[in-house]
Order: structure tokens, then C-alpha cells, then sequence
């Protein structure tokens, strides 16, 4: 058994370097693989494969919304980039260049986007002559660039995949509703599908999208105490329209701009499940997102009958996502692989087993074991997901809420950010200066002004001038 218990062995504690355990696990269980490029990784099937489930899971509740998918380019001419002036000069610092075609150099450097938002602008501005071409409501799935100095697997990298959707609507009202539509989304897929409660809230104007009117945010709290930011959707107002010319002709046959959203969530979103659920042993995912649900242990698979067993129980489980791990290695060693990689329960099925009409079922995240007779074998595996699931949600969610911590004076805050890792809530007077006072002296920032807002004191937690909104502050990734 002291062999069964290298692969757990390799990881870091989660409690003695939570960066290094991180590091360690998307490794162990065969997520990435760093590439020969600096700040980019590539994705293996085990990590690839997650991400196509959230694609899939998020896309058909985009199209429930009437949202359809396009692709734009990923080049960029310089001077689109600099139509939209507060755009450009966010994006600036993170903007890759290309300035050669083979061996000559281009009239205009082209950036490799970093989000898309000009292009969609100047397609608009061809397409959109009347109130009749309104909404348009597109979504493209693709990868973007964008030049970090500091990179991590899934959390922060050169290169990405996310979806990004941008709408253009007649009115600001059908923006604004569109924008907090698909926040929702977002934050119901999270809860519903990750098992990670989100709180959802409005961006100061110092933390917002560059040239947004307003953003909206789902911050998630990791099991280290930090903030992830996991998901944006923002109204641009009718700026990026007047910018790019975008307008159309209404119901009285006059000229007005289009009013814009866009929204997006990325592979950082895998990273956040990661740090919320895993543990000591490696992974854990939650069994709606799991792209392997069910691994089949056969336990003395040499003896007659068992493989076939095993297998005759694959083909039964249609309706799950299951795989048989017929390797010769020790079970022991199967256990550890299966619990590294996260898959949600394991069936281990052996000759006693096979005579006695029964398997025994193990769940990844509590490790109870649940012996079930075969006859009920596809009722209670699906009884036993579906609780896995729920109470993923609720052990984070009761996570958050305890380290949730309201803070009155300054002191107070100080105080909770630097012995209490999680979320502060406290109240703030709407000045840039306070905010950037605090990040300053505790290096926390604010991560939003929650939709659902309580009066926890009358004036502002660093100036003290009357309060205007209470907001969660926070260290963050």
C-alpha cells in the first residue's frame, strides 16, 4: 500500500502552500501541461475535457435566451483599436502586436485580441441601418491574447479560451436588462452546474470594463480566503455606438445610437473549481460538470467473470458519463488516480460482489461508502450524484458564509483583512480616493456592491463621511 500512496504523496498541502498545492494538482491530475511558450499551457484531455461541458452547459442556455454564435477575427487593426479612447488605453499594456507579413513589414500593425469588442463595433456599424435589424444578440466562442507578466494554469495565462457575448439593442432599457440578464445566467450555471455560490453585484467605476458604462460581476470566495472574479457582463451604454457610428433609424424615422452589452466567462472559471472544492487528495468535481462521472474499479480482475462484470455495468450506466479502468495496477493505485483526477464516485466490483448481487459505491468528496444491490445499481448511483451535488454547494456556500465578516471602523477592516482570510463587508462613501487608499494600506480591493444591500453603518469604513453603498472587499486572484 506504501506504493498506492505516491501519486497523493506528490502533492503539496493545501494548508502549508496553497499556491504549490494548486500547482501540483492541475499537474497530477493531468489538466495542463506546460508548453514551450512562456505564460501559455496546454490543455490535456482531462482539462480540456471540463471545459467542454461548461461549453456546452452555457451555450444552450445562451441560445434559450435567443442569443446565436458568430466568429470574428483574431487580428485587430491598430486603428479600430483606437476608435473607442478609455477602451484602448485599458487594454494597452496587455496588447500583442504583429508587425510582419512573412518578411515584410505591414502598413498597420495588427493587435491579436485581446477581446473584441471594436470588432464587433465596426460589424455592427455595417449591418445595423434600422429598429427592424435591432436586437442583435451574438455570442463567439474563441481563444484571446493578452500579455501577463505574472501567469497561472487557468487563472491567469498569455493565451485563453472563453466565450464572449456582445449584443446591441435599440434602447438603453433593452440593454441594461440584457446585461443583469446574463449575470444570472452566469450565476445560476455556477451554483446549479459548479456547485459554487456566487455574490452578485455592480463594479466601482475604478474596478469596471475600460469604456463601459457599468459592469456587473460574480465573485466567487476560494478555499485559501481569496476572491475570484468569475464572471463580467457590462452595458456600454450608447459610448462604443457613438464611437463606431452605430445607428439606426426608429419607429418615427429618426437617427439614434445603438446601446451595447458584452459579457464573458473563461477557463479561469476551471481554476475556480479547483480551489473550491479540491482537497489533500487532489481534485473534486462536482458530478454536473465531471466529464467522467462513474469510474469502475474491478477489484481481482484476473479472476473469471469480473472484467465481463465490470464492463456488463459500463453498458448498463448508459445514462451516466462512466469508464472501466482496466489497467494492471494495483486497486490501491486505481483509488488514488480516481480521487486525484476527481471523479465524482467509484464503483468497485469484485468476485465476493459478483456472488452476493451487489457493488460498492464511493463517493469522491466524503469517501462514504455505500454498498448497493445490482438490481438498484442505476437508481441509487443517480440518488447518490444528485446529493453529492447539492451538498457540494451547500459545504460552499457555508465556506463563504463563515468567512463573511462585516467590519465598522477602520481598524475593524484592518484587522479582518489581515487575520481573517474571505470576504469584508463594509461600507464605503463612493470616493476613488478611499478605494484606493485601502488597497494601499491592506492590498485588499473592492470586489462589488452586492445587488442585495444592508445599512451596516452610516459612514464610510475609511473616510468616514456618510456612506453610500455597502461593498465586499476582499484580496483577490
Amino acid at each position: 500500500m506504501a506504493k498506492d500512496k505516491k501519486l497523493v504523496e506528490a502533492i503539496t498541502s493545501m494548508e502549508t502552500d496553497f499556491a504549490q498545492w494548486y500547482t501540483d494538482v492541475v499537474r497530477k491530475a493531468e489538466l495542463i501541461e506546460y508548453s514551450s511558450v512562456r505564460g501559455c499551457v496546454i490543455l490535456r484531455p482531462n482539462g480540456y475535457a471540463i471545459w467542454e461541458n461548461i461549453q456546452k452547459e452555457l451555450d444552450r442556455r445562451f441560445k434559450e435566451t435567443g442569443v446565436e454564435n458568430v466568429y470574428m477575427p483574431m487580428f485587430i487593426p491598430e486603428s479600430l483599436l483606437q476608435k473607442e479612447k478609455d477602451h484602448v488605453e485599458g487594454f494597452a499594456p496587455e496588447v500583442a502586436w504583429v508587425t510582419h507579413g512573412g518578411l515584410e513589414p505591414l502598413q498597420e500593425r495588427l493587435c491579436v485580441r485581446p477581446t473584441s469588442e471594436t470588432l464587433f463595433c465596426d460589424l455592427y456599424s455595417n449591418i445595423v441601418q434600422s429598429y427592424r435589424d435591432l436586437p442583435k444578440l451574438y455570442n463567439q466562442w474563441c481563444s484571446v491574447v493578452r500579455w501577463e507578466k505574472t501567469t497561472r494554469p487557468f487563472l491567469r495565462s498569455m493565451e485563453f479560451l472563453w466565450q464572449e457575448g456582445h449584443t446591441c439593442h435599440a434602447t438603453a432599457e433593452e440593454a441594461e436588462e440584457r446585461t443583469v440578464q446574463m449575470l444570472d445566467v452566469y450565476a445560476d450555471f455556477c451554483e446549479q452546474i459548479l456547485a459554487i455560490p456566487m455574490i452578485k453585484g455592480r463594479k466601482t467605476d475604478k474596478e469596471k470594463f475600460a469604456g463601459a458604462h457599468s459592469t456587473y460581476t460574480i465573485e466567487a470566495l476560494m478555499h485559501d480566503g481569496k476572491a475570484l472574479q468569475s464572471g463580467t457582463s457590462h452595458n456600454f451604454g450608447d459610448g462604443f455606438a457613438q464611437a463606431f457610428g452605430i445607428q439606426y433609424t426608429d419607429k418615427q424615422n429618426k437617427l439614434q445610437y445603438a446601446h451595447q452589452t458584452s459579457w464573458g466567462m473563461s477557463t479561469r472559471i476551471i481554476g475556480a473549481v479547483i480551489m473550491v472544492h479540491g482537497d489533500e487528495s487532489g481534485l473534486v468535481l462536482p458530478p454536473r460538470i465531471a466529464p467522467v462521472q462513474v469510474m469502475i474499479i474491478p477489484i481481482a480482475q484476473h479472476k473469471e467473470g469480473v472484467l465481463d462484470k465490470a464492463f456488463e455495468l459500463k453498458d448498463r450506466l448508459s445514462g451516466f458519463r462512466v469508464k472501466v479502468d482496466d489497467s494492471d495496477k494495483s486497486p490501491g493505485w486505481k483509488f488514488s488516480e480516481q480521487e486525484m483526477r476527481g471523479i465524482p464516485v467509484r464503483i468497485e466490483i469484485g468476485p465476493k460482489d459478483i456472488e452476493a448481487n451487489q457493488a460498492v459505491i464511493v463517493r469522491r468528496d466524503t469517501r462514504e461508502k455505500t454498498v448497493v444491490s445490482l438490481d438498484e445499481l442505476e437508481t441509487k448511483l443517480a440518488e447518490i450524484l444528485d446529493t453529492m451535488q447539492s451538498e457540494m454547494l451547500e459545504r460552499a456556500r457555508t465556506h463563504r458564509d463563515t468567512h463573511t465578516c462585516e467590519a465598522k471602523t477602520y481598524e475593524e477592516f484592518k484587522t479582518a483583512i489581515k487575520e481573517k482570510p474571505g470576504f469584508v463587508k463594509a461600507m464605503w462613501c463612493g470616493d476613488r480616493e478611499c478605494e484606493e487608499k485601502i488597497k494601499e494600506d491592506t492590498t485588499a480591493t473592492s470586489r462589488c456592491m452586492p445587488f442585495e444591500q444592508e445599512q451596516i453603518a452610516d459612514t464610510c469604513i475609511c473616510c468616514g463621511k456618510p456612506a453610500k453603498t455597502m461593498v465586499y472587499w476582499g484580496k483577490a486572484y
